[in-house]
């Protein structure tokens, strides 16, 4: 099974559930953080034994020597990452490439070679019975779906998988929740929060996955938020109070299932909510 935890913007506590969810289950799971661009699950779990792999992707290198700029690779290439200038030259822009490959296909003379450039690392380590694997993009780097998709490899699917997703409704979230069996989504009960939270739907609707809903900080704000999930038929599979003892934890880099009494039993009622769900 993969859960994805995922949200319409930052700073709603998707971190905060997938931690605490995978530490209830007290059985062996894969926690995949594919917030490549800021992950933080390792704050909270402190993996041992971390193994880093540097991930690079495959993009052409155009042999000019051979080439003879008859332009099919810039016409296949759909993202500009090729051009050739005016018949007598070949420019290639790595940071644009997808890796597809089709440049390589339509070139009639093998004038296009293999090059690569790195797209950051992943690091995999362990917490009692939880393997923790994690991705870093490179700093400067655009495009984060390759590394989201690396760290996603590493899923078992014979096995449960929680996938921490990068805030938001853009390219890398619908990465990171693709192939999902279930999605909770975290919103806060404000404005802004039922504002990205219809957002969000809207992307996890368009993938055709299951999802409910965790309202963090449910004690502030208005009803608003409540009001729309039971308009969509949205299940609330959890309401997390304003609670200082939970902020405390959670800035000294601590569990609320782990050292609040009852959240670790709220959080396998969850999970027992989503696999009567799937």
């Amino acid at each position: 099974m993969i859960i994805s935890i995922a949200s319409g913007k930052g700073g709603t506590g998707k971190t905060t559930v997938a931690a605490n969810l995978a530490v209830s289950l007290e059985k062996p799971v894969r926690l995949l953080d594919c917030d490549v661009e800021e992950p933080n699950l390792h704050l909270f779990l402190a993996p041992e034994n971390g193994e880093i792999e540097t991930i690079k992707t495959l993009v052409p290198e155009i042999l000019e020597d051979k080439c003879t700029f008859c332009g099919k690779c810039e016409t296949l290439c759909q993202f500009k990452a090729i051009a050739i200038i005016k018949g007598t030259a070949a420019m290639t822009f790595p940071e644009l490439c997808h890796s597809c490959g089709g440049c390589f296909k339509v070139c009639p003379e093998n004038a296009i070679m293999a090059s690569y450039r790195e797209l950051g690392t992943t690091t995999r380590g362990h917490h009692q019975d939880i393997e923790l694997i994690y991705g870093r993009l490179r700093v400067g780097e655009a495009m984060a779906p390759p590394l989201i998709k690396k760290v996603k490899s590493y899923a078992a699917l014979d096995s449960i998988n929680i996938i921490d997703s990068p805030p938001g409704t853009s390219c890398p979230v619908i990465a990171s929740m693709s192939d999902s069996d279930f999605v909770i989504l975290v919103t806060e009960p404000t404005p802004f929060g039922l504002h990205d939270l219809t957002l969000a739907v809207g992307a996890v609707r368009m993938l055709h996955i299951p999802f409910g809903l965790v309202i963090n900080r449910s004690d502030i704000g208005n009803q608003d938020v409540k009001d729309y999930a039971a308009s969509i038929g949205m299940p609330v599979l959890m309401e997390i109070p304003f609670d200082r003892q939970i902020a405390e934890a959670t800035t000294n880099g601590k569990l609320m299932a782990r050292e609040l009494p009852g959240y670790r039993e709220n959080f396998l009622t969850i999970f027992e909510q989503i696999k009567n769900i799937v």
